[in-house]
C-alpha cells in the first residue's frame, strides 16, 4: 500500500496505542508514508470542543481506533465542519457483547433497542467502516445498518516482530523431545469469557485418552474458578498467572499444541482471536473450533496448521489433543504448516493489501 507520502491522519480518541491491532495498523500506515498525530481528548464526548481549543493541524483523514465507540460524534462532527473523512474501526460491537455474549440484556428488551440504535448511530458515523472478518463486516451491515459499499475487512494478524517460529537450538524439537518422555504442553491462553469456551477445556480433560500431556490455562476473567473446581483433583493440571505481553512469545514456543477457543456464543463464530493469529505465526499447531469466520480455504481440512472441532465439544477437544499427542511427527508438520496458513491468509503483506483498498475508496 503506497500512496501516504505527505499525507497526514488523525488518530482521535481515548485508544491504547499499545493494543495490538493499533500497533499493526499504525506501523503499516507509517511504513506507507503516512504521518500519524494523536488526539486523545481528555473527555470523549466533548472531543469537538477541546479539538476546537487546540487548534489541530490539517489533516487528510481522523481515524477513530477499535472499541472507541464513545469518540466517533465528537470526531464526526469535527470532520464533517472540515470536509474530512472518517475511518471508523470498532473491532468489536458493544451491542453484541452486551447482550449476546455477555447475556446481560434480553435482545427484546428497551436497554437492547437502545444499545443498538446508538451503536448503529456510531458505525453510520464512518466513511469507511473496517471488520476484522467478513463475517463482523456482514453483521455491522445487516444488524446495525452499516452501508455495505463503505465497509472493508482489514484483518487483525500478529506482529510479525514478536511472533514467530523459534528457530533456536531450543525450539527445534526432536523425536526424543516429543515423546512420552516428556508430558506434551497443551496451552490455553486467554481473558476466560464465554466466546473462548475454557470450560469445555476442563471438561475435555476429563475425557482425554492418549499419551501423557500437561494442561496449562494461563491468564484471568469470569470463568477461571469454575474451570479451577472441575480440574481441581487432577494433577497433570496447571494455571499461571497472565504474562507480559513481550514475554507470550517465549511462552507459545515452549509449548506444543495451542489451544483456541470453542463457546456457543454468536460471536465466536465471528470473530479470530489474537491467540489464534499469535499461535500459527509462532508455528504452533492450533485445536479450535470451525467457524465461517475463517477462510473457507482453511476450514476445508486439517492440512494447513489448524485442527477444526465443533464449537462447545470437550470430546472432540479431547480427541484432537489424543491424535497429535501420539504422533510427533504430526506435530512437527502441522507446526510448520502453520506458519505458511499465516503467511498466506493473515501477514503484514495482507493487511497492507486489504488496507489499501479501502483507503482506495476514499480516492
Amino acid at each position: 500500500m503506497k500512496g501516504g507520502e505527505n499525507k497526514t491522519i488523525l488518530w482521535w480518541g481515548r485508544f491504547d496505542a499499545s493494543y495490538s491491532r493499533n500497533r499493526i495498523l499504525r506501523k503499516i500506515l507509517q511504513n506507507n508514508g503516512y504521518k500519524i498525530i494523536d488526539f486523545i481528548p481528555r473527555i470523549s464526548r466533548l472531543g469537538g470542543l477541546e479539538a476546537f481549543f487546540r487548534v489541530l493541524p490539517e489533516v487528510d483523514m481522523v481515524w477513530v481506533p477499535c472499541f472507541r465507540q464513545t469518540d466517533v460524534v465528537s470526531a464526526r462532527r469535527w470532520s464533517a465542519k472540515r470536509g474530512i473523512p472518517l475511518l471508523f474501526d470498532p473491532l468489536i460491537s458493544d451491542y453484541d457483547k452486551q447482550v449476546f455474549e455477555r447475556r446481560k440484556y434480553d435482545a427484546h428488551s428497551i436497554v437492547a433497542k437502545y444499545l443498538r440504535m446508538r451503536e448503529s448511530t456510531y458505525i453510520q458515523c464512518a466513511d469507511i467502516l473496517l471488520a476484522d472478518t467478513p463475517e463482523h463486516a456482514s453483521f455491522f451491515v445487516d444488524v446495525l445498518g452499516a452501508d455495505r459499499k463503505n465497509t472493508f475487512v482489514v484483518i487483525v494478524g500478529a506482529e510479525e516482530e514478536l511472533f514467530f517460529p523459534d528457530r533456536s537450538a531450543r525450539g527445534l524439537k526432536t523425536e526424543q523431545d516429543l515423546n512420552q518422555e516428556r508430558p506434551l504442553d497443551v496451552l490455553f491462553y486467554g481473558s476466560f469469557i464465554p466466546l473462548q469456551g475454557p470450560q469445555y477445556i476442563a471438561e475435555a480433560i476429563h475425557l482425554y485418552e492418549g499419551p501423557p500431556v500437561s494442561w496449562h490455562f494461563l491468564g484471568d476473567g469470569p470463568l477461571l474458578e469454575q474451570c479451577k473446581a472441575r480440574v481441581k483433583e487432577k494433577d497433570n493440571v496447571f494455571f499461571e498467572k497472565w504474562t507480559p505481553y513481550d514475554s507470550l512469545p517465549e511462552r507459545i514456543h515452549r509449548a506444543d499444541i495451542l489451544l483456541g477457543i470453542f463457546g456457543d456464543t454468536p460471536k465466536t463464530q465471528r470473530v479470530i482471536p489474537n491467540k489464534v493469529y499469535q499461535a500459527i505465526a509462532s508455528g504452533k499447531p492450533v485445536i479450535t473450533a470451525k467457524t465461517p469466520a475463517y477462510p473457507s480455504s482453511l476450514t476445508a481440512d486439517d492440512g494447513n496448521g489448524f485442527i477444526w472441532v465443533p464449537a462447545a465439544s470437550p470430546e472432540h477437544i479431547a480427541r484432537a489433543v489424543a491424535c497429535l499427542a501420539k504422533n510427533s511427527e504430526k506435530i512437527r508438520l502441522a507446526g510448520q504448516a502453520a506458519r505458511v496458513s499465516f503467511d498466506h491468509h493473515f501477514s503484514y503483506k495482507v493487511i497492507d493489501k486489504q488496507l489499501y483498498e479501502a483507503m482506495e475508496h476514499l480516492s
